[in-house]
């Protein structure tokens, strides 16, 4: 619950306040290179699969940015475990 409160508030953060964002990925954002990585997400959600990652990385970069973050969360594509 924790990790999932922490994610949906540090993409919020991320679209909203230059200044808490950067405290708030970089506790998500274990590498500190401005975006989330499978492992990084399965931090937060630990059901996420590569699959459901590769929907979520729209640009199909390797890596979840902000934006596509917020957008699964919003989607339903990123839950909450349990």
């Amino acid at each position: 619950m924790k990790n999932f409160a922490l994610t949906a508030a540090a993409v919020a953060a991320l679209t909203a306040s230059p200044l808490a964002a950067k405290d708030l990925a970089a506790e998500l954002d274990a590498d500190g290179n401005g975006t989330f990585s499978l492992d990084e997400l399965q931090l937060a959600f630990p059901e996420l699969t590569a699959e459901t990652f590769a929907t979520i990385d729209a640009n199909a970069d390797g890596e979840a940015d902000a934006a596509e973050v917020s957008a699964a969360i919003e989607a339903g594509v990123l839950t909450q475990a349990g």
